[in-house]
């Protein structure tokens, strides 16, 4: 699957379907065209789509995107803001229906738009976990509201342990809560705290900032999981984890590989 030619010293990457080394796509509203594209030019790369949003609310051809994803190989699903939409609304049975109906293999619960009993939240997550893969997201998508790190791991291991498959830690489309601050600048201290007691394979990292992406990559490894990938940064994504970027290019060569020599 990788290299249209031979190089030494690249980092070896995981297969499909793969448990770490994944790339989450964010679709906010792609037109079949534009998938048919991004699928013909990025398929491998890529392990799960998110339908940002509720946009699969307004997405004409909903029905025929789902399964241009799926006869690619990669499950799609709806973002966890939509999941709040219903809850809000008294719908969650409507919203399990919803699943069933469009047949939907993955479904993600997050509480960064409304204020949700945590307990209550990991119920939903072992609810919806009876029926499809789940994601949960820790993190609010207020500015004005920081988690200290203790939280984000309680939160974590709790909700990891309710049933959820991956947690994802927030960061919105745009890379600037959450995990980062207002500037894009990761939190860092906040990941490393994080990392010393959940599995870097249970965290799907939001960054769709290429900084933020190489220092996922930096400290992480080339497999970690990153989320929020716009659809023209996959292939880009690939050749940082890869060290076939300056930002990275230097992580996986030998010593003696340093100074080039003509022979």
């Amino acid at each position: 699957m990788y290299g249209n030619y031979t190089l030494s010293n690249v980092p070896e990457r995981t297969a499909k379907p793969r448990e770490a080394g994944c790339t989450m796509v964010m679709d906010k509203g792609l037109s079949m065209r534009e998938v048919e594209d991004m699928l013909d030019r990025s398929a491998p790369f890529i392990d799960v789509v998110k339908l940002g949003w509720a946009t699969s609310f307004v997405t004409p051809n909903l029905r025929e995107k789902l399964a241009l994803y799926k006869s690619a190989g990669i499950p799609a699903y709806l973002g966890g803001t939509l999941f709040e939409a219903f809850v809000i609304r008294g719908q969650f049975e409507d919203y399990l229906r919803l699943l069933d109906d469009f047949s939907l293999e993955l479904a993600e619960v997050s509480d960064g738009s409304i204020e949700l009993d945590h307990g209550l939240k990991c119920e939903y997550i072992s609810r919806m976990a009876e029926h499809v893969t789940v994601f949960s997201e820790v993190g609010s998508k207020d500015a004005q509201k920081i988690i200290p790190p203790y939280k984000w791991i309680k939160l974590m291991r709790a909700e990891l342990e309710a049933g959820a498959w991956k947690v994802i830690g927030e960061a919105r489309e745009a890379g600037n809560v959450g995990l980062f601050r207002a500037s894009g600048e990761v939190r860092s201290g906040l990941v490393e705290e994080i990392l010393t007691e959940i599995p870097a394979d249970k965290i799907i990292w939001e960054a769709p900032q290429k900084e933020q992406q190489v220092f996922f990559v930096k400290t992480c490894g080339a497999n970690v999981n990153l989320g929020n990938i716009a659809p023209n940064e996959v292939i880009p994504l690939e050749t940082i984890r890869l060290g076939l970027r300056s930002d990275t290019f230097h992580d996986y060569l030998k010593p003696c590989e340093l100074t080039p020599v003509i022979k």
